[in-house]
């Protein structure tokens, strides 16, 4: 195995929860300290400053990763008086940390020390009072969120300015027990970690995996809207018309290539104009909100129902008019209008290239929108250098008709597979439950088979033109149709599998989660109800929410569990069988890893269902806020706890002395252990059925 690969598996660990578990609670290794400065009228300057202990580290405003929510950088809120508030950005200054993986992309955090710097507006003197959240990591894993109060006394709102230093003794190593007034706390599962040592500027230019990806995908992009009937039928007017007009060949191929430039220079000039616009930061953290990508799925919806000729999208014919009454081949100037031209005339089939680069460039970081529209510019532009090169060439073109529009029809059925991508982030981030699983597999299996149909002729819009004929005067479908239908068929046929659960693994990171799925086949069917038979009651408390995030084995295999410790506590002392206390996370891969390894071993499965009852409890299920009554400050874990995660996570820290997962301990109804250790994470399925075994067997001594 290469370093290479050693590392990328490292950093991967960034999605997980938990590889290796922590025996015992660590303490917090920050030491925060703050200030306040007055420094216009009613605007004030509050500085935090941070340092870290050796290995560890705090993410950046800008965290990067996978968009999965599961890096947390710290945030910064004001709870009273209610007149004051934080304006602007959040200013960090330290030495960032940035690396970019192929499939989790730029992760970005800060080591040794950080400063963060914020602007708040205060009308009034008296206690301007807040919390800040962190999280922080080493090596090998995160600890749960922090979240810590801070208070300011302001006695000069309307006077001269003052400075004043606090330190949070509430997250220093040397201080005691932080205050109980915090408000508001999350908590988060354990994530291991190998961060990566190449210190970068968020500004720099970063030569990673995800830029050669942007730069390849916005080139083919490039090309392959070349051969759309805008811009494939210019090829040989504007090659000819510079060999032709110019005083000689070597002009005309200098023409040519300048005009090629030009093209290049467009696109890379309107990826900066995004960035000046958005910014680069801007643009990562929209791909990942509900509002965004229902924008990007209404345009990509445009895009596709454009290309299926139900309209076509063209910019005011004011705009090309201006330009093209400037484009001449006398300058250098006016070759340059020549090839805005040709931009403003190809929006229509340029457009949805442009959204697609658009999106996948904001992954990119700053050079993210640069490289994939140069690189979109250089697949178009390309050709037209080649041909003023070699413009014998240009007689082997075919020439337009027909099967432009085929291209146009199939780039459409793609716009409105990816555009319903869009709307399932929007969908899971909101959890509406439109489009579930098998209804999202449900359409993309329709939309092959009408493309399929389509590509052999079987289905026609009305600008498509008759199929080519044989000397017989018979339609026929060429080879690269029929080539094409067969790969549209043949995906859809393996999707279908995917409306019964099949995991679809090709396409696992486009579907939505297995969760969603409202019924799986295999063996116990679907989601069997709990053994109501045996006077149990069913699951009920926090099931409407995180129901969807049930592993997959207990949904094919019908394993009833808990989301509620009170109420499993409850089913096992009526069920008379030992409790299974699973301490996971929604977004814990080695949680999942544990479910799909060693709990779909029918061996371990029949044991589960039987012989014990399985309470799943999330550790950083935390949209779910306990009532004010409820919640309480955690010595353990040196925060209010106020949502159902954080409860989860204090019991298992008081409890069991741990905060990892995945995490196993038993109990009987009377709250007793019935091993003397958990059961941490380890795919040995002998193992784990030998310590369910023991279990079972103690439970029986204890409860005759």
């Amino acid at each position: 195995m290469t370093t290479f690969v050693k590392f990328r598996i490292l950093l991967l660990s960034l999605l997980c929860c938990s590889l290796f578990s922590q025996a015992q609670i660590e303490p917090d290794p920050t030491t925060w300290t703050y200030d306040i400065k007055k420094t216009n009228g009613d605007e004030y300057t509050v500085r935090f400053h941070v340092k870290l202990k050796e290995h560890w580290h705090l993410y950046s405003q800008n965290p990067g990763g996978d968009n999965d929510g599961s890096l947390i950088p710290p945030s910064f809120k004001i709870k009273s008086p209610k007149s004051a508030k934080f304006t602007g950005k959040v200013k960090e200054e330290g030495k960032l940390i940035a690396e970019t993986i192929d499939g989790i992309g730029t992760i970005r955090y800060f080591k040794d020390k950080v400063d963060y710097t914020l602007k708040a507006v205060v009308t009034e003197n008296g206690k301007l009072s807040g919390t800040y959240s962190y999280q922080v990591c080493d090596e090998t894993h995160c600890l749960p969120t922090y979240y810590k109060t801070f208070s300011f006394d302001i006695t000069d709102a309307s006077g001269a300015s003052d400075t004043s230093a606090v330190p949070d003794t509430a997250t220093s190593t040397t201080a005691g027990t932080p205050t109980d007034t915090v408000k508001k706390v999350t908590t988060t599962v354990t994530t291991n970690i190998k961060t990566p040592e190449t210190p970068a500027k968020e500004d720099s230019k970063e030569v990673s995996q995800s830029i050669w990806v942007i730069l390849l995908s916005g080139f083919g992009a490039g090309l392959a809207a070349v051969v759309t009937p805008c811009i494939y039928s210019m090829i040989p007017i504007t090659v000819s018309f510079f060999t032709k007009k110019s005083k000689s060949r070597k002009q005309g191929i200098i023409n040519a290539s300048f005009y090629s430039f030009s093209i290049i220079f467009i696109f890379a000039a309107l990826g900066m104009l995004i960035v000046g616009a958005f910014g680069a930061n801007a643009l990562n953290s929209l791909s990942t909100h509900w509002i965004p990508n229902l924008i990007f799925f209404a345009i990509f919806i445009l895009f596709a129902f454009s290309f299926l000729g139900a309209f076509e999208l063209t910019l005011p014919s004011s705009w090309t008019n201006k330009v093209d009454s400037k484009a001449n081949t006398n300058s250098f100037t006016g070759i340059f209008f020549m090839a805005l031209t040709l931009v403003i005339v190809s929006f229509s089939c340029t457009s949805a290239f442009i959204g697609g680069i658009a999106v996948l460039a904001s992954k990119g970081g700053v050079w993210g929108p640069l490289a994939g529209f140069a690189s979109f510019g250089l697949g178009i532009a390309l050709p037209f250098t080649i041909f003023a090169l070699f413009p014998s060439y240009l007689k082997n073109l075919e020439k337009p008709g027909g099967w432009q529009n085929a291209v146009k029809v199939t780039l459409g059925f793609l716009e409105l597979a990816l555009a319903l991508k869009f709307l399932s982030n929007a969908d899971l981030a909101k959890g509406w439950r439109l489009l579930d699983r098998e209804v999202f597999i449900a359409i993309w299996v329709v939309l092959s088979i009408l493309l399929g149909l389509y590509l052999l002729g079987k289905l026609r819009f009305s600008h498509d033109d008759d199929l080519p004929k044989n000397m017989f005067g018979i339609p026929y479908v060429s080879i690269p149709r029929l080539l094409l239908a067969t790969a549209a068929f043949s995906f859809a046929v393996y999707m279908i599998p995917g409306m019964w659960g099949a995991p679809l693994k090709a396409i696992s990171s486009f579907v939505p989660p297995m969760g969603t799925q409202d019924f799986t086949g295999g063996s116990g069917g679907g989601h069997h109800a709990p053994a109501a038979d045996n006077g149990a009651p069913p699951p009920v408390k926090y099931v409407d929410k995180l129901k969807i995030y049930e592993p997959e084995v207990a949904t094919k295999f019908g394993l009833v569990t808990y989301y509620d410790l009170d109420e499993a506590k409850a089913a096992a002392k009526i069920l008379k069988k030992p409790l299974m206390l699973d301490f996971t996370g929604i977004n814990c891969i080695n949680c999942r890893k544990m479910e799909g390894q060693v709990w779909s071993d029918p061996e371990v499965m029949k044991r589960l269902k039987e012989d014990f009852v399985v309470a799943s409890l999330y550790c950083d299920f935390n949209n779910e806020e306990l009532p004010e009554s409820e919640q309480y400050y955690s010595k353990v874990l040196g925060a209010q706890v106020v949502t159902v995660g954080n409860k989860n996570a204090d019991y298992q820290a008081t409890r069991f002395n741990t905060n990892a997962q995945p995490y196993y301990f038993f109990i009987d109804g009377e709250d007793r252990l019935l091993a003397d250790k958990g059961y941490d994470y380890n795919p040995d399925i002998a193992r784990f059925i030998a310590h369910l075994d023991a279990v079972k067997k103690k439970y029986k001594e204890l409860n005759p």
